[in-house]
């Protein structure tokens, strides 16, 4: 789930918005290595835009490195260059999506590892 929203009034041009956006959240780290980006179609649809507009953007970001195209997968969040680091992105994605597919909300699925991490 991307927290992305275009500012129609802004002179910045939506697939730039996007760009920067989307930039800052791996950064920050609120989306890491292993995510799995809305196809361009849903992510187009959810913002009330083209879809060229975002085929764009995430074109620009795979130039740039920051995200790959893995085929009929899908287009995901590459990884950050140090390979424990992406691993352990990664399996946290996995885990997250997991728990997610059992019903867990997040505030639970953090409560999880919150006892994880008190217990190891």
């Amino acid at each position: 789930m991307l927290d992305i929203v275009i500012d129609q009034d802004s002179p910045v041009p939506p697939f730039e918005q996007i760009r920067r956006r989307i930039v800052e959240l791996v950064r920050d780290g609120h989306v890491i290595a292993g995510t799995k980006l809305p196809t361009v179609r849903g992510l187009a649809e959810t913002l009330g835009i083209a879809p060229n507009t975002v085929a764009k953007t995430y074109r620009e970001l795979e130039k740039l490195g920051i995200i790959e195209t893995r085929g009929r997968a899908g287009t995901f969040v590459a990884d950050s260059g140090d390979p424990t680091r992406t691993r352990a992105q990664q399996i946290s994605t996995e885990y997250v999506a997991a728990v997610r597919a059992l019903g867990m909300s997040d505030d639970e699925i953090t409560e999880f590892v919150e006892k994880a991490l008190r217990s190891s």
